[in-house]
This record gives C-alpha cells, structure tokens and sequence, in this order.
C-alpha cells in the first residue's frame, strides 16, 4: 500500500506497519504481514526486506527448528523488535519409507528397483505420446487412484523378483509419517533457517547489540557444526562501513597528497589535516543533540566534511607561509596577524556552508529524514572545526615552525664549529 504524504497523517508508516500486523493476525491459519519499505534501494538502508535477520546454519533439520524457534523466543523480548518470524515452515506431511535391504537383498532387489516401482504406480511414468487433430498428449502409466489413495494399497503393489517370483513391495519396507519442511535453503553450501524481525522506533546498531548479549548463552552451547549469524541489513550496513572507511582514508591520502604537491613541504599538509579529526568532536556532538543515529548518509557526510574541514587551515597556515616570506615576520608575529586577518574569510566560508545545509538538516519533504543526517553530520563538525581551528592549528603551526628553526640554528652552530675546528688544525 502506498501511504498518503506526511504532512497528511499523524503516524509514521512504522507505526502503521505494526498496527497492521497486530490487527490482521488475529485469524488461525492466516500469516498477514506489513512492513515499511523506502524508495531508496542502497546497502543498508533496508530497502525491501526485514532490518533485523538471523542465519542458524546446520545439517540437522530437527535441531535446527527447535534452536529457531528459541533464537526466536529471545529475538521478540528485545524492545522494539516486531513482526519477528522464522523462514521455515514446517507442517507437509509426509511418509518416509525404510527399505530392508539384507530382505531385498536376499530377493536380489535393490533400493533403486524399487523405487522405480513405486514411482511408476504412484506418480506414473512417461510411457508414450497420443496425437489426435495436431495435438500431442502424454500417455502416463500408473495405478488407478483408488489404488494408491490409501498406504495400505501401496503396500500391495507387486515386484518382480529375478528369480520370477511376484510378491508384495510392502513386505520389503516399513513407513514412517513425519512433517518435512516446504523448502530448504541454503547458504555457502550449508542449510540455514533464517529468523527476520522489523523494528519500531529503535535504531538497528543498537537493536543488534542487545540481541547479541541475549544470545550469548545459547552460541555457548551449539554444537560444532551450528553457528548463528547476522545477515540482512546489518550485514550490508557492515560491508558498507567497511567501503565507505576505506573512501574516507582514501580521500584523506588523496587531500594530503595535493596540499604536499601545492606547498612542497610534507609538514604543512600534515599540520592542515589536524584539523578533521577535531571536526569529530563536533560530529558527535550534532548526532547527539539531534538524536540522529550514525547512518550511511552520515558517514558520507564525514567523508565531505574531511574535504571541506582543511579549507580554514589552509586559508590560515598559506596566509602565514606568505606574511613569514614577504614580510620577514618572526613565527609568532606571523601566526597572530594571519589569524585575525583571515578570521573573517573563515567565518564567511563556514556560516554559508552550513546555513546552506541548514533546510537539508530540518529534513524538509517526502523522505527528508533520511538525507538529514548527512547534512547535520557536516554542519556540526565545521562548526567544531572552524571554532577550534583558529586556536589549535595556529598553535600547532608555531610550535613545529620554532623547532624547526632551533633544530636549524643548533645544526648551522654544530657546522660552523667543525669549521673552526678545521681551520684552527690547518
């Protein structure tokens, strides 16, 4: 169903989703779900499925349902956890039949015979066509089926043996009825019962975390062959850190590169990117206040806040390079005049980057909410690094500057000396 607007409604469509499912389960044998969906489709973000989903992987069907069904039990008293299910479902019935082989060997049968015997009077055998008018139909031999609707007429199916004799195929087996499940699926070659669950007002790290330590008693306890373990979309939220960890180290490396190239100095760059790991303290600070939760739109935002954080310090620390070069001024001097000429150039270039995102951070429109944290992400961490900029990337920069020249004075003493050395032997 396609919700009307926001601005139409009252309830968010969790909230509609899970009043659905409370309502329309009320029926024996009826299973009605409802689940809210986006229409953005990217890697963890959940755009089709359940957000919370458990993998039971083991050979044994038994124990496998029975361990779902506790997995299950312990995923529903999580707090916000709704609509949880398991993806097997049992209840086919059906009727396992043991073959006595040393008998069936002893009448020179075997297990393939047989069940070709039983698959031609049970579910028949392709014997031939029939054409009529230019139309082909297929000539299927079997029993008659009030020959093979009871077991105990199955049972009287005759075999013939190699030694010509004729008996009853029921005497060479026994049945056993039992439930089979309607499908097995499988994972990396291994069968798997899947548990899902949807969430209401509760975030997904969060949700995995607690379910997590309420499992820990049980994954003590499975046997070798079993293992429980997260797919779905914490599993691509996962995958999606990882590359998007990797974009932003990426990126870093890349800004440090072009800030050595442009300056010809591998220590200014460095002293240039200082300034975007301060930019985190406001990161957490804008996720907090806002309660947002770290999201992949907001770890795209740390990835442009490491690109816009350093141009403060760059705009402070060239500034600096050219008041030292051109007007001979001492570090100190030079670090003081940069800082309050280009205070104003700094302030201008972080308030329109960040009044610029401000509506994005309302979450203004149809699906607002989910590109918020991005723009909140990037405002917050400008504004801690522009606010500690001014004061930590400046000091910095002296300190370096003054060692630097001590480490150049101390060296031009230490070659002079040897000079004088020289000359007085000579």
């Amino acid at each position: 169903m396609e919700l009307v607007e926001r601005k139409r409604r009252q309830r968010s469509s969790q909230e509609i989703a899970a009043l659905l499912n409370r309502s329309l389960n009320t029926e024996p044998g009826v299973v009605a779900r409802a689940r809210s969906t986006g229409g953005l489709h990217l890697p963890g973000m959940g755009g089709g499925g359940e957000r919370v989903s458990l993998e039971i992987r083991g050979y044994d069907m038994q124990y496998a349902s029975q361990l779902a069904q506790q997995v299950k039990d312990i995923v529903e008293t999580v707090p916000g956890v709704t609509d949880a299910r398991i993806s097997r479902r049992e209840g086919v019935p059906e009727m396992l039949i043991h073959v006595d082989r040393v008998k069936a060997a002893m009448l020179g049968l075997n297990v393939n015979e047989m069940g070709a015997v039983l698959e031609t009077a049970i579910g028949g055998q392709e014997a031939g066509l029939f054409r009529q008018g230019g139309d082909e139909y297929n000539i299927v031999v079997r029993l008659r089926e009030a020959d093979r609707s009871s077991l105990n007429n199955v049972g009287m199916i005759p075999v013939s043996t190699p030694g010509g004799k004729v008996i009853e195929v029921g005497s060479l087996f026994s049945t056993q009825r039992q439930e089979g499940p309607i499908a097995l699926e499988r994972h990396d070659r291994e069968r798997i019962i899947t548990i899902s669950a949807n969430l209401f007002q509760r975030d997904l790290g969060s949700t995995i975390s607690d379910i997590q330590t309420r499992l820990e008693p049980i994954r003590a306890q499975l046997p070798p062959d079993f293992a429980i373990l997260f797919g779905g979309e914490y599993e691509d939220q996962q995958e999606s850190f990882r590359e998007l960890l990797f974009a932003l180290l990426l990126a870093v490396a890349l800004v440090y590169m072009v800030l050595a190239a442009q300056y010809e100095s591998w220590r200014d760059p460095f002293i240039i990117l200082f300034s975007i790991p301060v930019a985190a303290v406001g990161v957490v600070g804008a996720l907090f206040f806002t309660g947002s939760n770290f999201s992949i739109q907001a770890f795209l935002g740390v990835i442009m806040l490491s690109g816009i954080a350093v141009s403060n310090a760059i705009l402070l620390v060239d500034y600096t390079n050219i008041l030292r070069r051109r007007d001979g001024l001492s570090v100190f001097d030079a670090v003081t005049v940069a800082g309050r000429r280009r205070l104003r150039p700094i302030l201008m270039t972080s308030l329109t980057t960040a009044l610029g995102l401000f509506p994005m951070a309302l979450g203004f429109g149809e699906g607002g909410e989910v590109q918020a944290p991005m723009a909140r992400v990037v405002i917050g961490g400008l504004i801690a690094s522009t606010a500690i900029t001014l004061l930590f990337v400046p000091t910095l920069y002296a300190i370096a500057e003054e060692r630097s020249e001590r480490r150049a004075i101390a060296a031009a003493r230490r070659h002079t000396g040897e000079e004088l050395s020289a000359a007085g032997a000579d």
